[in-house]
């Protein structure tokens, strides 16, 4: 079992940057493929980037092709997302997520983190 813990959140203006992290613990996070989702207020879950074991497949959203990145550091059991050039529509609650392989159906994730919000002012 996986317990997923995110972080970075907050509140940043129109064009700034964050880096979200996600903690896992237990022994085989490096087995799992890690996805992150976001939900703004009214709407659907909806996939935003997700990367495989080892870093080496990465899918992304169009809507942030060319603004954020997912990464892994295997030894840190973390996985990261960095956001840059954001806009006030990536206003969202931020998940991670774990998974046998790199999806982006939220319904074949496992195992999900609480959730950081990120609210981008105009």
């Amino acid at each position: 079992q996986v317990q997923l813990v995110e972080s970075g959140g907050g509140l940043v203006q129109a064009g700034g940057s964050l880096r979200l992290s996600c903690a896992a613990s237990g022994r085989t996070f490096s087995s799992y493929a890690m996805g992150w989702f976001r939900q703004a207020p009214g709407k659907e879950r909806e996939f935003v980037l997700a990367i495989n074991w080892n870093g080496g497949i990465r899918y992304y959203a169009d809507s942030v092709k060319g603004r954020f990145t997912i990464s892994r550091d295997n030894a840190k059991n973390t996985v990261y997302l960095k956001m840059n050039s954001l806009k006030p529509e990536d206003t969202a609650v931020y998940y991670c997520a774990a998974a046998e392989r790199p999806y982006t159906q939220s319904s074949e994730y496992d195992y999900w983190g609480q959730g950081t919000q990120v609210t981008v002012s105009s």
